[in-house]
């Protein structure tokens, strides 16, 4: 449900924990630009760079790009502080900097020593972001919303949500919480296997990590999952509402399951059992344009 506001996500982008400069070398990074700037050239209206980014991560990626949205997926409030993301941003070359958005979310409690009142620092990091000189206005950040009262903040202090590890069913809520004007952008996890059991567990090995964290599973049991669904990697009716499991077509009527269910872009994670959901997947992202194409 793409609206003129959000137009310039495009309905479907990428996103990748792979694309951070600083945790590589010279090669690496110029192998990462490369990557980046063929996304674009795809067609992907936007690139998320995932895994907990730094403010130095997303600068050097837009600085990478040319004409691509690029946004945090997501930037940890505990990780840095609101002022020197506000200055890092302020940084970037004027030309570019539309086109960036800070995502922003608050992690989770078993992986942050100082994880306290997740929702209450959310607040007052947005606040801290508009005292800044210059700020990060609302328009230009998104935040990792999964419930209903950080969903109702990302409405009102933020360009919208883009929540994690979610159903169609959670799309559905989200949209109806946040309203028909904010930006709802899902990220879907791809495994591009036609073997349904190698795919799903493909899918488990990276799932398993996410069970053990309360944000998410609380929501899944809020979804009507039950805690049996969480054992040995996840069931496979979680799998397979969670991920988009299957040849490319697949992964395109799974998408356009979440744009009817009213998000207004999707950002696809692809996943690989020879990566370990790692790497720079150019195969599989070129399989993805091809399939999408005017669409994308």
């Amino acid at each position: 449900m793409t609206s003129q506001k959000h137009e310039t996500f495009g309905r479907v982008g990428i996103w990748s924990s792979a694309l951070h400069m600083s945790r590589t070398d010279d090669a690496g990074g110029k192998a990462i630009a490369e990557a980046a700037r063929e996304l674009e050239e795809l067609g992907f209206g936007t690139i998320w760079l995932g895994g907990s980014p730094s403010p130095e991560d997303a600068a050097a990626l837009v600085e990478a790009t040319r004409t691509a949205t690029v946004a945090t997926g997501i930037l940890s409030i505990w990780d840095h502080t609101a002022e020197a993301v506000a200055a890092r941003i302020a940084a970037i070359d004027a030309d570019a900097r539309g086109r960036f958005v800070l995502g922003l979310g608050v992690s989770h409690g078993p992986m942050v020593p100082q994880y306290s009142k997740p929702y209450s620092a959310m607040v007052a990091y947005l606040d801290a972001l508009d005292a800044a000189a210059p700020p990060v206005e609302p328009g230009r950040r998104v935040l990792a919303a999964l419930g209903p009262k950080m969903l109702e903040l990302a409405a009102g202090r933020a360009l919208g949500a883009h929540p994690y590890l979610v159903t169609t069913e959670h799309t559905a809520e989200a949209r109806e919480a946040l309203g028909s004007d904010a930006l709802l952008a899902p990220e879907l996890t791809v495994v591009l296997d036609t073997d349904p059991d190698r795919a799903r567990t493909t899918a488990r090995n990276m799932l398993g990590m996410y069970l053990q964290l309360p944000n998410y599973t609380d929501n899944l049991l809020r979804l009507g999952f039950a805690e049996s669904d969480f054992d040995g990697g996840g069931s496979v009716r979680l799998l397979d509402a969670l991920f988009a499991l299957g040849d490319a077509e697949r992964v395109k009527d799974r998408t356009r399951a979440y744009l009817d269910a009213g998000a207004d872009h999707v950002a696809l994670q692809v996943l690989t059992a020879a990566e370990g959901g790692g790497g720079l997947p150019l195969a599989e992202w070129r399989e993805l344009a091809a399939v999408f194409g005017d669409e994308l």
